[in-house]
C-alpha cells in the first residue's frame, strides 16, 4: 500500500492522497450508514494529473475506483480494500460560461448546482434536475447518463454534453471538447463514457449545452381518479401547452399521503383520497400569457375528465412546496429495510405492471409497502419498497418481484441510475448476449488490464484479458 500511495503522492502533492482514518471515516454514499474502504483516496488537480495516476496504476495492476458526489444508487463508486478511491472533488471549476454558444465549460468534480446557478446569473439554463443536485457532480451525471425531472423537454444528460475529456486506463487523455451542436466528423467518441459508469474512462472535463432562460415557469398539481386518464392528460397538457410542457411527474396515492403526512413537512395541497398525483410543469417564453394558457389548458382537462382536481403554484414559494412533496424520497427510510429501484417501460404497461409487482410482492411477504412515483412523461417508474424482517434475507425476493415482469413488455432495469453492483445479474433481462458481449469488447479494448471500477456492470474476473 505505502509504494502505490507514495507514488500517487508524488503526481498529486502532499494533500492529493488520503489514507487511513481520513479514508475510513468518509462515508460511502449520501444514502448509505458505512464507510469507504480503500488503500486511499487520490485527489488530482487537473487531467494531467488524472493521466499519471492512472499510468501509474495500470502499470502497477491497481484497480481505481472513480468518486462524484456519492448520490448513486446502485453501488456504482462502492470501493474494496483493495482497491484506489480516485476523487475528483479538487477539480471543481467552472472554467468558462460562452452567451453566444450558449455553452459552459467545467471540470467534472463541479457540483450539478453549482452549474444551475452559474447559468442562472448569465440568464441561461442548464436544464439537468434532480434531487441530489446540491451534491452529485457533472462527472457524476455524465457517467451515469443521469436524467431527472425535464428528460420529457431537454432529454437525458447525453442530449447536454457537446464534448468532452476523458482519461483511459493507461493514462491517455482523450480530449474531444467540442463546442458545436452538430459535428459529424467519424465517431462521436464522447458516447463511450456517458452512462459507462466509469468503467472504460474517467470524465475530467465537459462542454455542457445551455438554454436560454424560461421567462415563465408554471407548476400545477393535479388530482387524477383512473391510471388510463394520465396518458391522455399528457399528451393533452404538452399539445395545449405548445411545446413548453418540462415536467410530468405521477404520485400513487401511498408515496402522496407518505409526504404529506407527519412527520413528513409537506401539506397535502389536495385531499388524499385520489388514487394518482401529477406535479405538472412548463417552462415558456411569453411571460404574460403562458399563465393564462396553463389555467385554459386544466380547465379543458377538468371538463373533459381528465383530472378531478388541481391547484396550481402562484408563486415561487408555492412551486417549491410542490417540488418538495416529489423530492421527499427520504420518507420511504421510516419503513426499513427499504430498496430503492428506478425501471423503465412502455406508458401502457405501467398499471398492469405495476399490479405485477404488488401481486409478486404479495406471494412473497406476509406485510409490504411499495411507495410508487415517478418521471411517467418519459416512462421512468421508481419504487420505494419496504418488506420482510431484513435486507439479506428479503433482497432476492424484492429484486425478482421487480425486474422479472420487464423482460415481456420491452422494460429496462435502468432508466437512469445505472447498473453497479446492484443490477448486473440483471442485466440480460433488458440487453441481449450479442449486446452484452459487445460491451464487454469495449471494456476489454480499452481496459485491458480491467483497473477501471472493476466488478461494476460485469463481474471482476471477467473483465482482464
Amino acid at each position: 500500500m505505502a509504494d502505490i500511495a507514495q507514488a500517487l503522492a508524488a503526481i498529486t502533492g502532499p494533500r492529493g492522497v488520503l489514507t487511513g482514518t481520513d479514508v475510513s471515516t468518509r462515508p460511502a454514499g449520501i444514502w448509505r450508514s458505512d464507510t469507504i474502504a480503500a488503500k486511499a483516496i487520490v485527489r488530482p488537480r487537473d487531467t494531467a494529473e488524472v493521466a499519471a495516476v492512472l499510468r501509474a496504476c495500470n502499470d502497477a495492476g491497481q484497480s481505481v475506483i472513480a468518486q462524484g458526489g456519492l448520490t448513486g444508487l446502485v453501488q456504482s463508486a462502492i470501493s474494496e480494500p483493495r482497491d484506489i478511491m480516485l476523487s475528483l472533488e479538487r477539480m471543481n471549476r467552472v472554467e468558462s460560461v460562452d452567451l453566444v454558444n450558449r455553452t459552459m465549460t467545467v471540470q467534472a468534480g463541479v457540483p450539478l448546482q453549482t452549474v444551475q446557478e452559474t447559468a442562472d446569473d448569465h440568464g441561461l439554463l442548464y436544464p439537468l434536475d434532480l434531487g441530489a443536485r446540491g451534491s452529485c457532480t457533472v462527472g457524476g451525471n455524465i457517467s451515469t447518463n443521469a436524467g431527472g425531472n425535464r428528460v420529457i423537454r431537454y432529454g437525458m444528460t447525453r442530449d447536454m454534453v457537446l464534448g468532452l475529456e476523458a482519461v483511459l486506463a493507461d493514462g491517455t487523455a482523450v480530449s474531444s471538447m467540442n463546442q458545436m451542436i452538430k459535428n459529424n466528423a467519424g465517431y462521436d467518441l464522447k458516447q463511450l463514457f456517458i452512462g459507462s459508469e466509469g468503467s472504460l474512462g474517467i470524465v475530467t472535463r465537459a462542454v455542457l449545452r445551455l438554454r436560454e432562460k424560461p421567462r415563465s415557469q408554471e407548476t400545477m398539481f393535479v388530482a387524477v381518479d383512473s391510471f388510463d386518464r394520465l396518458p391522455e392528460l399528457l399528451k393533452h397538457m404538452d399539445a395545449r401547452l405548445g411545446g413548453a410542457l418540462s415536467a410530468f411527474e405521477v404520485l400513487w396515492s401511498d408515496f402522496y399521503r407518505l409526504v404529506t403526512t407527519p412527520p413528513a413537512k409537506q401539506k397535502p395541497p389536495l385531499p388524499q383520497q385520489y388514487p394518482y398525483y401529477a406535479l405538472i410543469e412548463a417552462m415558456g417564453g411569453d411571460a404574460d400569457n403562458d399563465a393564462a394558457r396553463a389555467q385554459a389548458a386544466l380547465a379543458e382537462a377538468y371538463e373533459s375528465g381528465l383530472l378531478a382536481d388541481a391547484v396550481i403554484a402562484q408563486n415561487e414559494a408555492q412551486r417549491r412546496e410542490m417540488w418538495a412533496m416529489r423530492d421527499d424520497v427520504e420518507q420511504c427510510n421510516r419503513f426499513p429495510p427499504l430498496f430503492i429501484f428506478d425501471v423503465g417501460l412502455p406508458i401502457p404497461s405501467m398499471e398492469a405492471y405495476v399490479s405485477d409487482v404488488n401481486r409478486l410482492l404479495d406471494a412473497s411477504f406476509d406485510t409490504y409497502r411499495n411507495f410508487t412515483f415517478g418521471h411517467l412523461g418519459d416512462g421512468n417508474l421508481h419504487f420505494g419498497i419496504c418488506a420482510g424482517e431484513d435486507e439479506e434475507s428479503a433482497r432476492e425476493a424484492v429484486e425478482r418481484a421487480v425486474y422479472e415482469p420487464l423482460k415481456h413488455i420491452d422494460g429496462t432495469i435502468s432508466a437512469e441510475h445505472g447498473i453497479g453492483l446492484e443490477k448486473k445479474s440483471y442485466l440480460l433481462i433488458s440487453r441481449s448476449p450479442e449486446e452484452v458481449a459487445l460491451m464487454r469488447t469495449l471494456k476489454q479494448a480499452l481496459d485491458p488490464k480491467g483497473i477501471l471500477n472493476p466488478g461494476k456492470i460485469f463481474d471482476r474476473d471477467s473483465e482482464a484479458s
